[in-house]
C-alpha cells in the first residue's frame, strides 16, 4: 500500500462479519450503504455474503436450486 502510511489493515471478527452481513437484508438498504458506515469496500460484504459462515440464514441459495434460464433473441435482417 505505497503512499498510506499510518493506515492499519483492520481485521474484522466473525462476529461483527455476521452483523454487518445482517444489515444488507433489511430493506432498502444497500450493501453500499453498509459498506459507507463502516468505511469499507462493498466487495468485501459481497465476499462474505458469499461465505456460509457468514452470511444470514437464507440468503445464500444452495447450489441444486440454482436455475439456469435461457434467452432467445430475435435478430431480423
Amino acid at each position: 500500500m505505497a503512499g498510506k502510511t499510518g493506515l492499519k489493515k483492520r481485521l474484522w471478527s466473525d462476529d461483527e462479519k455476521r452483523s454487518i452481513c445482517e444489515q444488507t437484508l433489511t430493506p432498502g438498504v444497500s450493501v453500499a450503504q453498509v459498506a459507507r458506515r463502516y468505511s469499507m469496500n462493498a466487495n468485501l460484504i459481497f465476499k462474505w455474503l458469499k461465505d456460509p459462515r457468514f452470511a444470514p440464514s437464507g440468503s445464500v441459495p444452495a447450489p441444486e436450486d440454482a436455475a439456469f434460464e435461457g434467452v432467445f433473441l430475435l435478430i431480423s435482417t
